[in-house]
């Protein structure tokens, strides 16, 4: 696993609703290393705060090897890396065999597998359409945000460096898979409310569904 492309944003306005909204989400590659702080991307633009950025999603990683389907279902789009609004593009990153809490040393820094990403309507306005949300859920592989227990810069080429896994954990793919899921996995939900690489809010959120 390691890294493809770096990517980075400038604020975007759209009109929502009747309302001019800005967004990070349309990236673009950079050809230079970025620097991930604990909070966020530095040089990258984070519009929305209360959602994005902070310690538990500081950095959005995406695996390149989903590129094909989607292009596939959207021919007729602008394709570059980045197009899902990642700061990272990764090549090799499995989601199944990827664990949450997973510590990883890439380029100079220290980052940990945190959050799950939860499709929103800045995503719908990109492709051009709402069901785009629908279908990123349904494909059930969002990647993955990282907290950055040391900060440093990561370059194109990076390798991520495991350092250690949780014995008691999930993959990201069963993490994103269990919220959206109608039945949820008692197991898995119980991993998820005592995993302190998710939010105290999440954590309570997996909890009231046991």
């Amino acid at each position: 696993m390691k890294i493809l492309s770096t990517n980075l944003a400038t604020p975007t306005t759209f009109i929502w609703n009747g309302k001019e909204e800005t967004t990070g989400i349309y990236k673009k590659p950079v050809d230079q290393p970025l620097y991930l702080t604990k909070n966020d991307v530095m040089g990258d633009e984070v519009s929305d705060r209360l959602h994005h950025g902070g310690y538990y999603k500081a950095c959005y990683v995406f695996a390149s090897e989903h590129y094909p389907y989607w292009k596939n279902l959207y021919p007729n789009l602008y394709w570059s890396w980045g197009m899902f609004g990642e700061n990272l593009t990764l090549t090799a990153f499995d989601e199944h065999k990827v664990y949450l809490g997973s510590i990883y040393e890439v380029g100079e820094a220290l980052v940990q597998v945190s959050q799950y990403r939860e499709p929103c309507y800045k995503l719908g306005h990109k492709f051009g359409t709402p069901k785009v949300i629908k279908q990123f859920v349904e494909y059930g592989l969002g990647g993955t945000y990282l907290s950055i227990l040391k900060e440093g810069n990561v370059a194109a080429g990076d390798p991520f460096k495991l350092v250690e896994r949780p014995s008691n954990t999930m993959t990201v793919a069963q993490l994103f898979q269990l919220v959206f899921a109608k039945e949820k996995d008692p197991a898995l939900l119980k991993i998820a409310s005592q995993s302190e690489a998710i939010p105290p809010k999440k954590r309570m959120w997996f909890s009231s569904h046991l």
